[in-house]
């Protein structure tokens, strides 16, 4: 007797019905995805293709000289990146673990209020704030303080600050991210099997020794997925970014060093260099990069969450 393979069980759908509109759906959705790679790929390929490895360790860009090198920006977006991180992540798993753990209904209900209007505010709203508000509580007392504590660390010394900087943007960077950091964290605690606590209570730990030794660790691959998904927004992030870091291309030296991650060099040069072919090919070759980044932190959601889900 004739037998259909399973496969063909799992794609088999009804010409009527919901099956219909989920693979008409996920169609769409998929088709978006490819156009949007596709005409970046190939936008960016005659540029990627001339400088070659060129275009990832050179430090010069010139539109005149047609040559395009994306060392400088490349750094300053992974050190604005690992700072907004170093920020964003203890505070944010922080306040997760005292909102699933330890704070009542109605105060864990006001925070998370509070932390979530935080997604609805736009970028450049944040900017602002940090560009005329938080500048100067920079300039006059946190970067000071910094460095008259740690200035004996050259990253940390300040010789000349202006307010603006690394340091100011990867703060504002951080309020941004942490409302993601903080609702998956409090989710993921929260999805925690009660019997787990209730089993390490029950050979005499505390209650943070339950949460530290059980809970975290149970919880941990949906932490990393909204570590990974907050990280993925402060690279790419654009408006907020391009008021406060200065856009000096330079490799970063200190914490507070002016500097001009991709993003910003794609924002300030789209608007002037889209006419020429390979000028508009050069921005989107920086696009190309980022995409392949955001593309690669995707990859390791799945490959962490893997490896997590089957060691436990």
């Amino acid at each position: 007797m004739k037998t259909t393979p399973p496969f063909f069980y799992r794609m088999k759908f009804h010409a009527n019905g919901p099956e219909t509109v989920f693979l008409s759906c996920t169609v769409v959705t998929a088709l978006f995805t490819i156009l949007i790679l596709g005409f970046i790929l190939l936008t960016a390929a005659p540029v990627l293709q001339k400088e070659g490895i060129g275009f990832f360790t050179g430090t010069s860009w010139d539109y005149t000289n047609q040559h395009f090198g994306i060392f400088n920006f490349l750094v300053s977006t992974l050190v604005m990146t690992a700072m907004t991180m170093v920020i964003a992540v203890p505070l944010g798993l922080l306040t997760a673990v005292f909102l699933a753990e330890w704070a009542p209904a109605w105060l864990d209900k006001s925070i998370s209020s509070m932390i979530e209007l935080l997604v609805g505010i736009p970028s450049v709203v944040f900017g602002i704030f940090g560009l005329f508000v938080l500048k100067d509580i920079f300039r006059d007392n946190i970067n000071p303080a910094i460095s008259g504590t740690l200035g004996f660390i050259p990253i940390f010394h300040d010789s000349d600050s202006m307010g603006i900087g690394l340091l100011l943007a990867a703060t504002v960077l951080a309020i941004m991210v942490l409302p993601t950091i903080t609702a998956l964290s409090r989710d993921a605690i929260r999805g925690v099997p009660p019997e787990y606590r209730e089993a390490s209570y029950a050979v005499g730990a505390t209650k943070w020794e339950t949460i530290k030794l059980i809970v975290i660790p149970a919880a941990l691959s949906g932490i990393i997925t909204g570590i990974i998904l907050a990280l993925m927004r402060a690279m790419g992030e654009t408006m907020a970014v391009v008021m406060l870091v200065g856009c000096v291309s330079q490799v970063p030296d200190s914490i507070y060093s002016l500097t001009y991650p991709m993003t910003s060099k794609i924002i300030n040069d789209i608007g002037y260099h889209m006419a020429t072919d390979t000028d508009r090919s050069a921005l989107f070759a920086i696009g190309a990069v980022l995409f392949a980044m955001e593309m690669g932190f995707v990859a390791a959601i799945r490959l962490v969450t893997k490896y997590l889900s089957q060691g436990r």
